[in-house]
């Protein structure tokens, strides 16, 4: 699949639900986030191109009360996991507000997985 996307998405290290809002049932749970959409991992395929509203509820926030947010999104794939008893579907927010768009950089900043590499001094004896 060629990437289309226009803003990398950072993978997560948060328990996070994601709801079918009008359909009350559980998707599945946030895997990765950008400011223009998501991908969650489910046990269930969705249909692309499916029109959702997805309720998402929010890990702890610092200066953040509010316990979920609501966006409007479209499927925009769905591919089994390595794991052939999930699926991994990206989601494309239809339109994100300015206080979500807030709480959407919160999340990433306190619960992105970075994979930077320690820098830790060196040891004795060796050489850099």
């Amino acid at each position: 699949m060629r990437e289309r996307r226009k803003q990398e998405r950072k993978s997560l290290m948060a328990y996070t639900q994601v709801f079918d809002l009008y359909g009350g049932s559980l998707i599945g749970y946030l895997s990765d986030l950008s400011l223009s959409g998501a991908m969650a991992i489910s046990e269930k395929p969705q249909e692309i191109n499916a029109e959702v509203t997805l309720s998402i509820e929010l890990p702890e926030l610092p200066n953040v009360k509010a316990v979920r947010m609501v966006l409007p999104a479209r499927v925009v794939w769905c591919e089994q996991d390595i794991s052939p008893r999930y699926y991994n579907i990206g989601f494309e927010f239809k339109e994100v507000a300015p206080q979500q768009k807030a709480m959407i950089e919160s999340i990433i900043q306190n619960y992105e997985f970075r994979r930077d590499t320690p820098t830790y001094p060196p040891r004795p004896g060796m050489k850099k």
